[in-house]
Formats: structure tokens, C-alpha cells, sequence
């Protein structure tokens, strides 16, 4: 595989069940784990007003919060035997996304867990410099199921420009899978939009790369996309869930499409997101 620096984002909610399954990923790829255990500050002033010592007390106990977290993951991740280095981001929300930036240009895959994803604040803040800025691909590793990056059944969402990069993004994992599903939902069929068979193009594209491909148009009979995606991955036994991160930068604030901001906040399956 060709993801060679996994970067793990843990916070300090918990944090031990993040930090196993980006091992877990970091093993399994041979590669090395970059952790970045992040906290979010509270701003030095509210309004017109300068910190006072409740601040200063409060900043003191996060740093030592996230300090303890920082030697536990050196402690687990030496006793793995892991290639590995650890760094501690501690800064206020519009300064996180630049942190998450900066890192995530010299990494092949970001990967967060349970724990993070409970915070919509800190999830975006990763989704948009990661995967937007940065053009990283996001492993969402749900802490009650195995998450694995050399997939056997892979379920590719396939929506808007966004499915295509994906793609790319996953081609050398999809080559040696056994199986692709290309799956759409209440999928356009109109000519300009598809070439008159909606998914022909994507498995064309994967075929030419000796991928197995099985095409899938599914209604969604008014549930939500998500659910109708999700729901099917259990019935297909698919190992990883594909698709492209979908959304628009307004005033340096990402605003997400519908069904990717519903993935990042409640799926319980393995997802590798990717723009």
C-alpha cells in the first residue's frame, strides 16, 4: 500500500480507543504514526474583557490533561513497537484547522476515531484543513468494528465530482480487493449526466485497472442517502465505505453537503473520505 505516514487526531475524550484503532491502521500498513493529541482553547478574552485566573486555571489543567494523554500514547506506542512521534496542538478553534493543515501535508492518510467525531467543532476543524486544504484522505475507525485499509469488499458511493477523486484517491487499495461495489442512489439517468447509464463511467474507469466492478442503482424510497448507503454496506459484508467529501468554502468557513456531514457525525462503519 502506498499510505506510508498514518496521521492519528486524538482529543481527550476517550482517547486510548482512538489512538488503538489508528494503531491497529498504523500496523497493518507497516507505517509510521504521526499522533497529534489536540485540545481546544478557550479565547484569552470574552468581549471587552482580558483573561482572569478561572482562564488561566482552566488552560493549566488542559495542557495537563492532554500532556498525560501524550506519554500514554508514547507508552502504547512503544510497547508496539510502532515508528512513531507525538505532538500536542493546544490553541483556539480558528487556529486548529491551520495546525491540522500544516501536518497533514506530510501524510498519506489522517485517520480519527469515536472520541473526536464527538466533537462536530473539532471534526470540522480536521475535515477542512485535512482533506480540504491539505487533500488528504480521512479514515473514520468506529471503536466496535474492525477498520482496515486493505479492504476485501469495498462500497464506493458514487455522487458528483467528488465520487470520481475518491476514486483515484483509493485505486491502489480497490486493485487488490476482491470486490467494488459502485453504488448510487436515486442515481440521474439523463444523458448529459451520466452518458445514459448511470455508474458505466466509474466502472469503465476501474475496470481498465483489472478491478473487479459490480455496479448497484438503489431507491432510497424517502430514507436518507446515508442510511440507504450504510444499510447496504451490512448487507454486502463490504470491509470500508468510499466516497468523496462534498462541500464549498464560504468566508473561510467550509459549509458541508448533507449526506457527508451525516456520515462524519453517526456512521458506525468504517469510511474512507477523500476530495
Amino acid at each position: 500500500m502506498s499510505f506510508k505516514t498514518v496521521l492519528a487526531m486524538i482529543g481527550n475524550t476517550d482517547p486510548t480507543a482512538d489512538l488503538a484503532r489508528a494503531m491497529e491502521t498504523a500496523i497493518e500498513l507497516e507505517a509510521h504514526l504521526s499522533v497529534v493529541v489536540i485540545g481546544l482553547a478557550v479565547p484569552a478574552t470574552m468581549g471587552d474583557f482580558p483573561a482572569g485566573t478561572v482562564w488561566l486555571d482552566q488552560r493549566d489543567e488542559d495542557l495537563r490533561l492532554l500532556d498525560g494523554i501524550r506519554k500514554q500514547a508514547a507508552a502504547a506506542c512503544t510497547t508496539n513497537g510502532l515508528s512513531f512521534d507525538i505532538d500536542v496542538i493546544y490553541s483556539e478553534g480558528v487556529f486548529v484547522g491551520e495546525e491540522i493543515h500544516r501536518r497533514a501535508l506530510y501524510a498519506d492518510v489522517l485517520v480519527i476515531g469515536d472520541g473526536v467525531r464527538g466533537d462536530s467543532v473539532l471534526t470540522r476543524k480536521i475535515v477542512d484543513g485535512g482533506v480540504f486544504e491539505a487533500g488528504r484522505p480521512l479514515l473514520l475507525a468506529p471503536k466496535n468494528l474492525r477498520t482496515t485499509l486493505k479492504p476485501r469488499r469495498v462500497l464506493l458511493a458514487n455522487s458528483r465530482t467528488e465520487a470520481a477523486r475518491a476514486a483515484r484517491e483509493a485505486l491502489e487499495m480497490m486493485t487488490w480487493a476482491e470486490e467494488v461495489h459502485v453504488v448510487l442512489v436515486d442515481p440521474d439517468s439523463s444523458y448529459w449526466v451520466s452518458g445514459g447509464e448511470p455508474g458505466a463511467d466509474v466502472a469503465a474507469y476501474l475496470a481498465r485497472h483489472g478491478i473487479n466492478v459490480v455496479v448497484e442503482q438503489l431507491a432510497s424510497g424517502g430514507r436518507p442517502v446515508e442510511d440507504v448507503l450504510e444499510r447496504h454496506a451490512l448487507e454486502i459484508n463490504a470491509d470500508l465505505i468510499v466516497m468523496g467529501a462534498y462541500g464549498h468554502s464560504r468566508l473561510r468557513e467550509r459549509v458541508f453537503g448533507g449526506v457527508t456531514a451525516s456520515i462524519l457525525e453517526k456512521s458506525k462503519l468504517p469510511v474512507l473520505i477523500a476530495r
